[in-house]
């Protein structure tokens, strides 16, 4: 046995279970947080609809659902048709890869006692740990194609690399419902079929290509990028491309079984829309869609609210290994590197580039079995000198204990702000541990002041509004003296406080008050918002916010403060106000106060 390897399976694997069972088994969550929720629940719609409540166009079932488990908010994974008919908008192939596992949810949940919805404990549990054995068998099966190409030291390095050291953890693990996990384990299925057709054309072995890619398709149709991986696999030269072309025109019947079988498979989702809507085709997404040209390849890569290489910064080995390839696997290169880059530019082009709630870009986790490659070409290149191999270890190992503090943050850590990561933010919470809600300022504003002492602090205003009998303020339930300052939805502002530019020496404005909420406000865009301005004439020069809710817990009375940089363009005025952009819920403002210092 190729021990080293297998050693690396077991290290990867064991993590990933104990992540799922003991860490954060979302089987035990509820709401939203639950397996069957947000896109998993539109996934799976398919399966409840059609074996439990027979009704897969009205969705009449799922109001009842919706209260009991609350998966997501409202009908977000279905849309109403102008025929009248709901459409699901996610296509049905997750659905099939779910269906074994529902069906003994299914048989199962009458006799433990639990009801037979679709979403009870025993589907949740499921659906969960059929994710987690298919995540098992795509690892076990990526160590199988590893070790056909590379040795078993690096095929080690690429698991321990890829298991624990990137986002692959997080979607193979904890959500591993997702479709990216099991859309991995499809394409090492497919190559390995790949590999054995191009070793022995056989017809069972063109219908299991045809199957994989069509399945694929299904599930995230733009996955059909996956049929460079049979057509190019092991075409590295003109002369290997001609003996493929020769072999294809033999084995023109196996070649049109494969095409059969994946049109079949593909055809399902189509016979679906017919009979929900009497139209072939339907776009589900509504409003989603892409951007070719250009795609939003430098976000995807490098923004602190999704990218790639922040959040798994290890694959940035992968990249590099993928030019060292061509000279090291001229065979695979092709093959690989079409997918990846088509695959890598597929997933820019989606103008909802950071995918929701996504660790990371989760849209690439699917092209990780051919990504490996480029790992495994990158620790050949990297061995070849002890100086090398060492120093990047190193880096392997930083990159190791960021992504498993990056999952703990997305979960328990609380630390993770799915949509809302900002640059400053990660550089300031960035290796700790515990919580500062301090912190969280950052996710709104990018200045920071990090000097160790203010200097030449001077206090510019304080207002207390106990002289203001404005709309704007209040003498009901004042946060001090008689009156403070409120905002309502039918007050939106703070009277507004104007302030001439400090001058010399000053470079920072430090605006703090007291705050007391009616109720904590959740929804992120109808957050107070405390604003520092700065203008010439009527020209905005800089502005910057904090969201007040972030820091306030429910009605308690807190004094918060943010620092702002004044900027070096010309301005000839300060304005330091609170705007409420919509919440219903009433906020109280007192004390507030404007310095500068430097």
């Amino acid at each position: 046995m190729k021990r080293l390897s297998f050693y690396a399976f077991l290290v990867s694997a064991t993590l990933i279970v104990l992540s799922v069972v003991a860490y954060y088994p979302k089987w035990e969550k509820p709401a939203t947080e639950a397996t069957l929720s947000w896109d998993v629940s539109g996934y799976y719609l398919y399966l409840p609809a059609v074996f439990i409540y027979h009704d897969i166009t009205n969705l009449t079932w799922w109001g009842t659902i919706e209260q009991k488990y609350q998966p997501g908010p409202g009908m977000g994974q279905a849309f109403k048709h102008p025929g009248g008919h709901f459409v699901m908008k996610y296509p049905m192939g997750q659905a099939l890869q779910f269906l074994p596992w529902f069906t003994v949810a299914h048989l199962l949940a009458g006799p433990l006692g639990f009801e037979p919805d679709g979403f009870s404990k025993p589907y949740q549990v499921g659906i969960g740990l059929g994710s987690l054995i298919i995540a098992l068998l795509g690892l076990w099966l990526l160590r199988r194609i590893m070790l056909q190409y590379f040795s078993d030291q690096v095929t080690a390095l690429v698991l321990i690399c890829m298991g624990i050291g990137s986002n692959y953890l997080e979607y193979a693990g904890i959500t591993g419902a997702m479709t990216h996990n099991w859309l991995f384990t499809l394409n090492c299925l497919l190559i390995l079929a790949s590999i054995r057709f191009h070793q022995t054309p056989t017809y069972a072995t063109a219908a299991v290509i045809g199957l994989l890619v069509g399945w694929a398709t299904i599930t995230r149709p733009t996955e059909l990028v996956s049929v460079v991986i049979p057509l190019l696999w092991g075409v590295g030269s003109l002369s290997q491309l001609k003996v493929r072309m020769s072999l294809f025109r033999k084995e023109w019947l196996k070649l049109t079984l494969a095409g059969v079988v994946a049109a079949a498979i593909i055809f399902l989702q189509p016979l679906y829309w017919k009979y929900a809507t009497g139209e072939w085709i339907v776009y589900s997404y509504e409003e989603q869609g892409f951007t070719w040209f250009p795609p939003h390849i430098e976000d995807v890569l490098w923004s602190a609210k999704a990218g790639w290489l922040v959040y798994s910064p290890i694959m940035a080995f992968a990249i590099i290994g993928l030019f060292l390839l061509r000279k090291q696997l001229p065979a695979v290169f092709p093959s690989v590197a079409i997918y990846c880059l088509t695959a890598l530019y597929i997933t820019s082009a989606w103008d909802i580039w950071w995918y929701g709630g996504s660790l990371g870009q989760r849209a690439i986790v699917q092209a990780y079995p051919l990504w490996a490659f480029g790992l495994g070409a990158f620790w050949i290149w990297a061995s070849q000198i002890p100086l090398r191999k060492l120093i990047f270890g190193g880096v392997a190992l930083v990159c190791i204990y960021l992504n498993i503090w990056y999952g703990h943050q997305a979960h328990l850590g609380g630390q993770f702000h799915a949509e809302q990561m900002t640059r400053q933010y990660i550089l300031t919470v960035l290796g700790k541990w515990q919580k500062n809600t301090d912190d969280l300022k950052y996710l709104d504003t990018r200045d920071r002041f990090t000097g160790n002492r203010r200097q030449d602090v001077k206090i510019l205003v304080t207002e207390n509004y106990e002289q203001d009998t404005s709309a704007a303020t209040t003498s009901e339930s004042p946060i001090e003296g008689t009156r403070s300052a409120r905002l309502t939805p039918q007050q939106a502002f703070t009277p507004g406080i104007r302030l001439p530019n400090p001058g010399l020496p000053y470079q920072w404005v430090r605006a703090s008050a007291t705050f007391k909420c009616e109720a904590k406000e959740w929804e992120i865009w109808a957050m107070t918002q405390f604003t520092v301005r700065f203008k010439l004439g009527d020209q905005i020069v800089k502005d910057r916010i904090i969201r007040l809710q972030r820091h306030i817990e429910g009605s308690e009375v807190k004094t918060i403060d943010f620092d702002t940089r004044i900027p070096d363009k010309p301005f000839d005025q300060m304005e330091v106000f609170l705007w409420n952009p919509g919440s219903a819920k009433a906020v109280w403002v007192d004390n507030l106060q404007v310095e500068v210092f430097h």
